[in-house]
């Protein structure tokens, strides 16, 4: 079942199977960073507020805001 990266929680793996429509404006951005179609990711923390959020992927982390969180579709490994 997909759903969007900010809904996983902490310690969840995923593999990101692609963006939703209409984000346009993070698609190059998130793809820029290494977020492409297929490849694993670990969800590894998230702040007190729940912005950001902290993934592990391709063996370094990265933060990313709700609303870029929310444009990658994701699957549950």
């Amino acid at each position: 079942m997909q759903q969007n990266l900010g809904e996983l929680a902490v310690g969840d793996k995923a593999v990101v199977k692609g963006f939703k429509a209409g984000q346009k404006e993070y698609r190059a951005k998130l793809l820029a960073m290494g977020l492409t179609k297929g490849i694993e990711l670990v969800l590894t923390r998230v702040a007190p507020l729940g912005d950001p959020l902290e993934i592990n992927i391709r063996g370094f982390s990265l933060s990313l805001r709700k609303a870029e969180a929310a444009a990658v579709l994701v699957e549950r490994s």
